[in-house]
């Protein structure tokens, strides 16, 4: 049943931004009303962003297709993600990707997201609490990297966690706005940076919150 909806909130982002077949497939592989507070299930398939628990929301599907398509529209080997949240991200991610490794410094956000891979037997994503501006050396080089807060500047650890010719998208803070960016990693420095609108993501924090 869910695939209807997915499919359904696929041609409606598709009205304004163009998907690749595989974002698609990824996008409709997953049951987002699992995603979503309680109270909000019936809104699991429109494209605004929905409240969750610690004053921080789902991404609406809009950003997450449009995220997923910067990044790595025909998947790799291995991602890393910054900021786990609702674990939704990181489910699309899964069926473009043999392994999703994400970050999440808010510890009821990670157990909660756990949980949700757990039930839904998503056994290539693998996640863990810490600051997510360290990165996860153990696990490095990533293919790809994906911030999924709004960060001032991308911090040397993640460049060097970054495999070479490998992509990374985040939000970032320019004057009064977020915008998005993409680089690619060049003789170990990131170049090419590209613009690719406007957006607007929770910041990225120091430190855990237990």
């Amino acid at each position: 049943m869910y695939r209807f909806a997915a499919q359904e909130m696929c041609n409606e982002i598709e009205k304004t931004f163009p998907l690749s077949p595989k974002v698609i497939a990824a996008l409709c592989a997953v049951d987002r009303e699992k995603f979503v507070p309680p109270g909000f299930t019936h809104l699991a398939y429109d494209t605004r962003a929905l409240p969750m628990a610690e004053s921080q929301y789902i991404s609406s599907p809009l950003t997450v297709a449009q995220m997923t398509e910067y990044l790595a529209p025909n998947g790799g080997d291995s991602v890393l993600e910054i900021g786990c949240g609702s674990g939704y991200q990181a489910m699309v991610l899964s069926h473009l990707f043999r392994r999703v490794f994400s970050i999440e410094r808010i510890d009821k956000l990670l157990t909660q997201a756990r949980e949700r891979f757990k039930l839904l037997q998503a056994h290539n994503i693998f996640v863990k609490l810490d600051d997510g501006q360290k990165g996860w050396a153990e696990y490095a080089p990533f293919d790809a990297i994906l911030f999924s807060a709004c960060a001032r500047s991308i911090p040397q650890a993640i460049i060097n966690q970054l495999q070479e010719g490998g992509v990374i998208v985040a939000p970032l803070l320019e004057g009064s706005k977020q915008v998005i960016r993409r680089f690619r990693k060049c003789n170990g420095v990131l170049e090419g940076s590209e613009c690719l609108g406007e957006c607007l993501f929770v910041d990225v924090q120091d430190g855990l919150v237990r």
